[in-house]
């Protein structure tokens, strides 16, 4: 039987407070655990042995994981909760995929990586644990992509695929049952007939909501090769999430990742896109890029009423006329026009290059991207839209 820490010795500790803060820390790691979840999952322990790991391994595993992609982050969050600190046996975990690192695991490894283990460990560590790897993330939440050693870049991965991205609204024509709105003579008369005839209340139809339109038009020019991993990685993450997404690549040329951004696993989606981009760390020519997206595809409805997202540094190599009037074309298709320069946020920044300067008067918004916070904001203002 393997025992717990917690247990180790004679003494006797109440293990529900430990399984209780793992529960917490499968929800901060994104998994969707919910107050039934919490109580199936004791109940489970509570007929089986609660001192085995295995058996709490899979107690845990059948009752707080909702979906096949929740498996990775609950090996790794379990791993660092139940970490055997004095060489005892691990749990084997039977699934073959290569489980993401997330937040937790990696953070807390890191933090306590220097630091020696004693006999005496429990609550209180784990609890100044997980505040340093809480700190850390948030340190590594402002630091900027092209900074960042292989090691942080990894954790930046595990973290963008935590981001969840809410898609914009917007009224439809077509009408629900409502509480006020339009009069709804079907519902009204339907209803005094089931009353023989007596007309008691008048019913409502309000309008209905729909996903707006989401575009995406990342620039992978040599410029923003620094940035371009991250940014194709946030862009798997929107178009996983918002169905209605289309993501483009600008350079040279246009490409159209839309399809190969699909797949669920972002080592393969990102390895199948960038086979299908031929311009990558190319030229830029953004104006004959924008001009072919919307003659091929934004006026035959992928643009209308949607908000378009340009991730780019404003460095043209072409005509900044051009592109700005490519970008007027654009903003009268689009509900909404973002730019999203890397540069935008740091120090000093001014506005002057070509293409941002042509750009400028056409743009709703001009933010940063340097970081996972404007990331973060820029998730939130897509979903405001």
């Amino acid at each position: 039987m393997v025992q717990f820490d917690a247990f180790a010795g004679e003494r006797e500790v109440d293990p529900l407070p430990r399984l209780v803060g793992f529960t917490s820390v499968l929800r901060h790691a994104g998994l969707p655990v919910t107050t039934d979840r919490v109580a199936a999952f004791l109940t489970a322990l509570d007929e089986l042995d609660v001192t085995s790991e295995p058996a709490t391994y899979w107690a845990g595993r059948l009752t707080l994981c909702a979906d096949p992609d929740d498996v990775g982050r609950y090996d790794a969050a379990f791993a660092a909760w139940f970490a055997p600190k004095r060489g005892g046996p691990r749990v084997r975990v039977q699934d073959q995929r290569k489980p993401p690192p997330s937040q937790l695991a990696a953070l807390t490894r890191e933090a306590g990586a220097d630091e020696p283990e004693s006999d005496d460990d429990d609550g209180p560590d784990d609890v100044q644990r997980l505040r340093v790897a809480a700190s850390a993330t948030e340190v590594l939440r402002h630091r900027d992509v092209a900074e960042l050693s292989p090691a942080e870049r990894e954790h930046l991965r595990a973290l963008l695929a935590l981001l969840r991205a809410e898609p914009p609204l917007r009224r439809s024509r077509r009408r629900r049952p409502g509480s006020r709105g339009f009069p709804d003579p079907g519902r009204t008369l339907r209803a005094a007939l089931r009353n023989h005839g007596e007309l008691r209340e008048l019913r409502h139809r309000a309008p209905a909501e729909r996903p707006r339109k989401v575009v995406l038009l990342i620039d992978v020019s040599g410029s923003m090769a620094p940035y371009a991993d991250t940014l194709m990685r946030f862009a798997h993450v929107v178009a996983r999430r918002i169905p209605s997404t289309e993501v483009f690549t600008i350079g040279t040329r246009l490409t159209r990742i839309t399809r190969e951004l699909r797949h669920r696993d972002p080592e393969r989606a990102l390895a199948a896109a960038g086979r299908a981009i031929p311009d990558w760390s190319g030229g830029t020519r953004l104006g004959d890029a924008v001009r072919a997206f919307t003659d091929r595809w934004g006026q035959r409805g992928v643009a209308r009423r949607a908000v378009v997202v340009i991730f780019s540094d404003g460095w043209e190599r072409g005509s900044p006329d051009l592109l700005g009037e490519q970008l007027g074309r654009l903003r009268r298709l689009a509900h909404k026009m973002v730019w999203v320069n890397p540069h935008a946020g740091k120090d000093g920044y001014a506005p002057v290059q070509g293409g941002i300067v042509a750009a400028l008067p056409h743009l709703d918004e001009l933010l940063a991207g340097h970081s996972l916070a404007t990331l973060e904001r820029l998730v939130g203002v897509i979903a405001d839209a």
